[in-house]
């Protein structure tokens, strides 16, 4: 096993622990950011286990949320319903108009060519 092999094994267990966050899992193995990036662009397999972690960390923080929404957070209720809801009308709209509520009339400019 190389020293390169060995530097990422370690960095797939650090980015394990960090959730992710790829500037704490580098100083914890002591590697620079580009190393892991050209690693990801060059190493298939490595690629795919840092989108493995990816995706863990999206299921952790999104079993944090639910937890949040079965105690009755309401922010957390509202986020879900403004994300995962729109189909059902949660969704933020907003209306543009002119003083006092006047709907803006467009201008439509001629031009003599």
């Amino acid at each position: 096993m190389t020293k390169v092999d060995i530097h990422k094994k370690a960095m797939i267990e650090a980015l394990k622990e960090s959730l992710g966050i790829v500037s704490t899992a580098c100083s914890k193995v002591g590697i620079c950011r580009t190393s892991h990036y050209d690693w990801m662009n060059e190493d298939e397999e490595y690629n795919k286990s840092i989108n493995d972690i990816s995706e863990e960390a999206i299921d952790f923080v999104e079993s944090a949320l639910f937890k949040k929404i079965k105690e009755g957070d309401t922010t957390s209720i509202i986020f879900y319903l403004k994300t995962k809801g729109k189909k059902r009308g949660y969704i933020e709209r907003q209306e543009i108009t002119g003083k006092d509520g006047v709907p803006i009339q467009p201008v439509i400019r001629f031009t003599n060519d």
